[in-house]
């Protein structure tokens, strides 16, 4: 090497943004935001690699996620007290 710095290829300006796009992204699943809403806390939870791999297929066979199911599992456990 002879010492001289590479040469900066400068990055052009940002193409002006289209307000319909910007908006469409911004809104995002209206579904998800309901989640992010409702579910704000996280659970970890160490299991075997059998039991993940159970819970796994017991949610793809019901066309669910594994989040899903196991809320609900945790719902019908721990139900919300009403009065």
């Amino acid at each position: 090497m002879s010492g001289e710095r590479p040469k900066r290829v400068a990055i052009g300006t940002r193409p002006p943004a289209d307000p319909q796009a910007e908006a469409w992204v911004r809104q995002g699943d209206a579904s998800n935001l309901q989640k992010g809403e409702l579910y704000t806390a996280r659970l970890t939870l160490d299991v075997t690699p059998g039991m993940r791999a159970r819970i796994k297929v017991s949610a793809f066979t019901q066309g669910i996620t594994v989040a899903d199911m196991l809320r609900a599992l945790l719902e019908r456990e721990f139900p919300e007290e009403r009065s």
